[in-house]
Formats: C-alpha cells, sequence, structure tokens
C-alpha cells in the first residue's frame, strides 16, 4: 500500500474514477432489468450492487496491488442482458437464479484452473486481438458523436476541451473533460435528482435451488457469453497493452468470487476491456510500470460503490447518460487509434484485421451470441483462408 501511496497520481486516479463511471453507468440499467426479471426486491437489488461492487473492487483492487500491473474485473454486461432475457416473464425464482449464477462459477473456475482459456487465447494472433480490442472500443467512443445532436450543448464543449487538452496538458486531459462536463450539467440543470436510500447496504443473501430448466436456460447461456464477450475482449486488452499476467488465475479468482458472493446477486464477474483500457493507457500514467496505482484506484472506489451502495448508486445515475457516453468516448479515442495502428501494420493480415474490427463493430448478434465471438471467428476463417499452405517467398 506503500507503493500505491508513493506512485499515485492524480491522472492515475481520476482513470480509476472514470472507469467505474462507466462500467457502472453504461450498464447498470441492465443488471437492474436482470435482477427484476428474477423478482427481485427493492433491498435485493440494492444487494446486488453491493456484492457486484465489493466483488469487483476487491478482484481489481488486490492483484493490482501484488503484481504492481493493471488488473480490471467487472460484472459481466452481456450475462446481464442473457439473464434479462431469459429469466423475462417470471418463469424463474431468485432462487432458481442463485443457483444458476453458482453452477456458472463452478465452470468459470474450471476453465480457469486448467488453463483451457488462456491456451486458446494465446493461440489468437496479435492482430486480431488488436483488431477486436479496436472494435469493442470503437463502439462505445462512436457513442460520443452519436449523442451531439441532443446533447449539443453539453457534448461539443467537451469535445473542444478534449482537443485543447490533448494539445497543452496531455496528462489532465480526461480529468479536464470531466470537469468541464460536470460544471456543464450542473449549470444547465442537467442533473438527475437524488433518490434517498440508506447509507450503508444490508446484505440480502438468497438460498440457491437447482433445477435443470436453470441450468440449461440461465447457467450455460450466462457461461458462454461471459466468456466468449466479456472475457476473451479482456485478454485482449491485456495482450494489446503489453501487459503478461496470469490470466488462467485471474479467470479462477472471477470464478471463486462469483461462486461466494451469488446468494448476494454477483451473477457473474469478469475481465474487462473497455475501463481496463481507461486504466492501462499512457494518459493515466506515462510510466507503465505505474499504471496498476489506476486500476487499483477503480477498486477501491469499487469497494466504496460496494459498502455505500444505495447513495453511490443513486450519485452515479444522477450524471446525464451524454456525459457519461462523451467522457468514456473520448478517453478511449486514443487506445482505439493506437489498436488499429497495430492490427493493420502486418500487411500479410490486413484483411483478417479489418474484417474482426468491422463485424466487431457491427454489435451482430446470432445464436444469442455478440459480435466480439463472430468478429473473431470471422477473422481466424479469413487467416485461415488466406494463409494456409502459402509458401513464403
Amino acid at each position: 500500500m506503500k507503493a500505491f501511496i508513493r506512485d499515485v497520481s492524480l491522472p492515475a486516479f481520476s482513470a480509476g474514477f472514470v472507469a467505474v463511471l462507466v462500467g457502472f453507468t453504461s450498464s447498470v440499467a441492465i443488471v437492474f432489468q436482470a435482477a427484476v426479471a428474477l423478482g427481485a426486491t427493492p433491498s435485493q437489488l440494492v444487494s446486488w450492487i453491493a456484492a457486484l461492487g465489493l466483488g469487483m473492487g476487491l478482484c481489481t483492487l488486490l492483484p493490482s496491488l501484488w503484481w504492481r500491473k493493471p488488473v480490471m474485473v467487472a460484472w459481466s454486461t452481456p450475462g446481464a442482458a442473457v439473464l434479462a432475457t431469459a429469466a423475462s416473464g417470471g418463469h424463474f425464482t431468485m432462487a432458481e437464479g442463485v443457483g444458476a449464477f453458482m453452477v456458472c462459477a463452478v465452470l468459470i473456475i474450471l476453465v480457469g484452473a486448467t488453463g483451457w482459456f488462456e491456451r486458446g487465447m494465446r493461440r489468437l494472433p496479435m492482430q486480431l486481438a488488436n483488431a477486436l480490442l479496436a472494435g469493442v472500443l470503437a463502439r462505445f467512443a462512436i457513442n460520443t458523436f452519436v449523442s451531439l445532436p441532443s446533447a449539443l450543448s453539453l457534448v461539443l464543449p467537451m469535445c473542444v476541451f478534449y482537443l485543447l487538452g490533448r494539445r497543452w496538458w496531455p496528462r489532465y486531459t480526461v480529468v479536464v473533460v470531466l470537469l468541464v462536463g460536470c460544471l456543464l450539467a450542473w449549470t444547465t440543470g442537467d442533473l438527475r435528482g437524488l433518490s434517498a436510500h440508506p447509507a450503508m447496504a444490508l446484505p440480502e443473501p438468497v438460498w440457491p435451488t437447482f433445477t435443470l430448466s436453470a441450468l440449461f436456460n440461465l447457467a450455460l447461456p450466462l457461461f458462454v457469453v461471459t466468456m466468449a464477450s466479456q472475457n476473451m475482449p479482456g485478454v485482449a486488452a491485456i495482450r494489446a497493452s503489453g501487459y503478461s499476467l496470469p490470466v488462467s488465475r485471474l479467470i479462477t479468482l472471477t470464478g471463486v468470487a462469483t461462486l461466494v458472493l451469488a446468494p448476494w446477486g454477483a451473477f457473474a464477474l469478469g475481465l474487462s476491456a473497455i475501463t481496463a483500457s481507461l486504466c492501462m493507457s499512457p494518459a493515466a500514467h506515462p510510466d507503465a510500470e505505474k499504471r496498476y496505482t489506476a486500476a487499483a484506484s477503480c477498486g477501491l472506489i469499487y469497494c466504496a460503490v460496494g459498502l455505500f451502495s444505495g447513495p453511490i448508486t443513486a450519485m452515479l445515475l444522477a450524471l446525464p447518460s451524454a456525459l457519461v457516453m462523451g467522457v468514456a468516448g473520448l478517453a478511449l479515442l486514443p487506445t482505439v487509434g493506437g489498436a488499429l495502428h497495430q492490427a493493420l501494420q502486418p500487411d500479410d493480415s490486413r484483411d483478417a484485421a479489418i474484417i474482426t474490427f468491422l463485424v466487431t463493430v457491427s454489435g451482430l448478434t446470432l445464436a444469442g451470441l455478440g459480435s466480439t465471438f463472430w468478429g473473431l471467428v470471422a477473422g481466424i476463417l479469413t487467416l485461415f483462408v488466406q494463409q494456409w499452405r502459402r509458401q513464403s517467398p
């Protein structure tokens, strides 16, 4: 902890804060939908955020401090979407949902402990990993400009200050953009009203019920999309940023945390891609060896969200969505550019890389699997067709 206090800086802490802001506000509505679909009470909703906040916070904070490398863990947003869809209509109880969470956690532990997932990702060509990451992040960055027509007075000044910041104070660009956005939202009255919640979340465990229907309709789809659409881009972000991390141990850690916290609503934890890119970029810290402080700051804030889930949830949700999308999209632009540059450099794999990028950014969904999975499949097939049995000159 002494090293963290010595190494942390304002840009690193702000990167961690923006990561929480983006990771939380961008998808908490989907988490709420999943909880409501399983019949959650208001107190169970607060319990879900408490469990997820503590799970993400501890799984991010402790490994980052231990290895002094940025480790970013988030809830499975595609998993929440699967739950919200599969559980709609009241076909499953919260107890059956918790049972499915625990089965999913055991499968994640199995994949992590055996090293199957890490060995498969090691075979992924680096240019495709960069293209995959660029596609995932570009979908988020595009939202900045999509929100311009409806929030011109908020987003346009943020874009202007981003350009000025990149020119004159690059280390503090994201901090300045965030402050400008908050100031504009406050002066224009765009902040939504805060609702009152208890200062401390009271955990409300639900003991599991295991059924075959929940296994096939909740647990297995939750596991598949978490690995394909959450952990796969997360590993791509780690590789593209140049860090060497024990992926299998991290996957196992997320599975154990999910298993322990499942009764309180932690449905699935996994490696992050979007928020990881915020904390692994040079904007967080010019020294790559000190960027762990951004991830550790993110973990600390997530723990605070877990401990004070009621009021902090209300506070974060009070921010306009255009502000959140604007800050996130602008902060991710350098990473998108760098990933695309690395992906398109080799001539012999450029077609595969651009196809991976375009399919990923398209938002395609087939057979219940998202565009991150199909983008990777398309890129690998393209690379195979173009390079199979090709003889070097």
